[in-house]
Order: C-alpha cells, then structure tokens, then sequence
C-alpha cells in the first residue's frame, strides 16, 4: 500500500517537475531564436556581414536549428497522446530532419571558420554528441525499447539546446567579468550540452535505484509495427 502510495506521487511530482522544465525551456529557446534571427535579417548588419559569403551555410543552421528546438519542445506533449501516436512520431521524423539540416550548416560553417581550433572542435564536438545520442534513440524505438527511447530522446533534445544555454552561461561569465577568450568559449560550449546530459544521467539512474522503482521498473516494449507504422 506505502509503495502504491509512493509511486502515485513520484509520478504526479515527477510529470509537474518535468512540464515546468519543458515550460522553461521552450520560453528560454523563443526568447534565444527571436534574437538571433533578428540579429542577422539586416543584410547591412555587422554580425550578418561575417556570414556574407557563407549565408548558405548559416541558414541551414539556423533553419534547421528552429525547427529542431520548436518540434523537440513538442515531442514531450505528443510523447502521452496513445490514441494519436502518428503524430508523435511525424514530429519526431521532423526534429530529425530539422536537426540534420543544422548539422549539415553547423558542418559547413565550421570548415569555413576562422575561429581558432579549440572553438571549432568543441562546436564540433556538439554536432557528434547529438549524433551519439540521438542514434541510440532511435535504436531503441525501432527494437520496441520504449522507456530507453524516451531516456535517450530527451538527451538529444539537451544537446539540442546546447546553443540556448552556451549563450545564456557566456552572458553570465561576461556578466562576472571573465574575459570571453578562446578557450573560456570553448569550454562553456563543452559543457553547455556536456552539463545537462551528465546531471540526466545521473537522475535516471538514481531514480531507478529507488527500491519500490526498481519493483516497477520493467523495460516497457511497443510492437514493432507500432513503432514504425504511419
């Protein structure tokens, strides 16, 4: 009875935790792409002017980063719709889509930069991480592993917001009066998707050493029809 009891709140507390968080960041991802592409709209401005020559390149990023953190944010919502799962999986076919039209600018943009080598390894270190984790996934979905698939998703989407939070630690060190050189640059890009996957990790796995979890924690399976279906 305690642990039906225990269980029922750890899920209540756990689903209002994790919907303020996506709430957070889908305001912290709009209030991060408005300004951006604000920032590059005026062709005469000075930061589009670096990316003159590689325009094409850079709207790919861009392009592909919108839609990437828009559907990301989404997926979490459609993730509980059972009797319309089309949709979470048409949304979640498009965020990766979106997000390998980013790589493929950030790519681009990175070949052709001349940023000094420590920031051009660590914005490509970003790309391989998302990568990494987004391919074992997809991985799992495809071989019915549900709760694994949704785990791993969710790291992705951190990596995904890597950008969102690199821009608001680099105001912060500004903010502290830490010189923004090469290298602070390079680390705050490491561990602006490094962090929160790390602190991901070590939730789930905490969470799931709880006795009464590991009770209920049996790896939930879909068809493999379902998760390939529409």
């Amino acid at each position: 009875m305690r642990d039906g009891v225990a269980v029922s709140r750890y899920r209540r507390s756990t689903s209002l935790l994790w919907a303020l968080l996506w709430l957070a960041l889908a305001v912290f991802a709009g209030e991060f792409v408005r300004p951006v592409y604000l920032k590059y709209a005026a062709m005469d401005s000075p930061a589009y002017g670096m990316f003159l020559t590689r325009r094409g390149w850079l709207w790919c990023h861009l392009g592909g980063g919108a839609v990437g953190i828009a559907l990301g944010t989404l997926q979490f919502a459609t993730q509980r719709w059972r009797r319309q799962a089309w949709v979470h999986r048409w949304t979640g076919r498009a965020y990766v889509a979106g997000m390998l039209v980013a790589m493929l600018g950030a790519t681009g943009l990175i070949a052709t930069s001349p940023a000094p080598t420590t920031i051009r390894v660590a914005f490509a270190a970003t790309e391989v991480a998302w990568a990494a984790v987004a391919c074992v996934g997809l991985l799992a979905i495809g071989r019915g592993q549900l709760d694994r698939h949704r785990r791993w998703m969710v790291r992705a989407y951190l990596v995904t917001l890597a950008p969102v939070v690199f821009r608001i630690a680099l105001y912060a060190a500004v903010g502290a009066a830490v010189v923004p050189s090469p290298g602070t640059i390079a680390a705050l890009l490491w561990a602006s998707w490094a962090v929160p996957v790390l602190i991901h990790v070590a939730a789930t796995r905490r969470a799931l050493t709880r006795p009464w979890r590991r009770r209920i924690a049996v790896p939930r399976q879909v068809p493999r029809s379902s998760s390939t279906r529409g």
